[in-house]
């Protein structure tokens, strides 16, 4: 029987995992020639997210489904409000989540699909950071 540690390890290494899947689904995406570049800056948005949930995750911090940034960062600040302000950049991803997933918004230009890959990758950098002695130590119990 696996113990809570494990459990919970596992599931802060699943959501790196499909972080890191995003991130590289936007890196792919970026280099192909599209008239919107969206699902760019859509997956961009997706890394951003589970990076910072696989943080919550890690210190057993709940949280409902959203894609709401913000909200997922006062989650952060409560647990370290140093970190949670540090993110505070990234805020500007939700949009991506919700705002241009229908027909009729405006395009993403490549520029800004690149600035949003920019910030998911900073995003990663600053939550492994912070997770880096954790990581390190892997699943002891």
């Amino acid at each position: 029987m696996r113990s809570r540690e494990q459990v919970i390890w596992e599931f802060v290494q699943d959501w790196l995992r499909k972080a890191n899947q995003d991130l590289e689904t936007s890196l792919f995406l970026l280099q192909k020639e599209w008239e919107d570049y969206f699902n760019c800056a859509f997956h961009a948005q997706q890394a951003a997210e589970k990076f910072i949930k696989s943080y919550l995750v890690r210190h057993q911090v709940e949280f409902r489904k959203t894609h709401d940034l913000a909200e997922l960062l006062n989650l952060v600040k409560k647990k370290d409000q140093a970190l949670g302000s540090e993110l505070a950049f990234c805020v500007w991803l939700t949009d991506f989540a919700v705002e241009f997933r229908y027909p009729g918004e405006s395009p993403v230009t490549k520029e800004l699909a690149e600035k949003a890959l920019t910030d998911a990758h900073r995003v990663k950098e600053i939550i492994l950071n912070s997770l880096k002695d954790y990581l390190s130590e892997g699943c002891q119990k």
